[in-house]
């Protein structure tokens, strides 16, 4: 019927979301500090749902999408991207210029337009997070623009 498993998807992520990690998470959203490690937070908890196919296909209309080619390996090069930043870093990715993006790029064993493409995605995110209504957070109903 392309209804999809809903239920299922949604017992996965309660299961897989920290209730006092999304409040956490709310906070920072209300004060507009939204950071890279935020970021890779959100990745960690998405991941921990299941394989991006596997959600595509509990979604209505997922078996279409399930036959899209997901590429796993993005979430963990941006997690191996991330984790490879200073704490400094992570809170202020503005300081993240040439020479930095390139140790970067080396310790996460990715190329500096993979880093790139991170610090746009998430600049992306965080002015899509700028943008949110109050009220949105507030009832915690959270976007994740990110293109995988």
């Amino acid at each position: 019927l392309g209804m999809g498993d809903v239920l299922t998807l949604i017992e996965k992520a309660e299961a897989a979301f920290d209730l006092e990690q999304a409040a956490r998470l709310q906070e920072k959203l209300r004060k507009q500090q939204f950071t890279l490690q935020d970021f890779r937070e959100q990745l960690q908890q998405f991941k921990n749902i299941g394989s991006l196919e596997q959600i595509a296909g509990m979604l209505p209309g997922g078996a279409k999408l399930g036959k899209m080619q997901f590429d796993e390996r993005e979430i963990a090069r941006f997690d191996a991207i991330i984790a490879s930043m200073t704490p400094a870093e992570r809170l202020s990715p503005d300081i993240i210029l040439g020479s930095r993006r390139k140790r970067i790029a080396a310790g996460s064993g990715t190329t500096v337009q993979q880093v790139n493409k991170l610090l746009k995605q998430f600049a992306m995110t965080q002015k899509m997070m700028k943008q949110l209504d109050p009220k949105m957070a507030k009832k915690g109903r959270l976007p994740f623009p990110f293109k995988i």
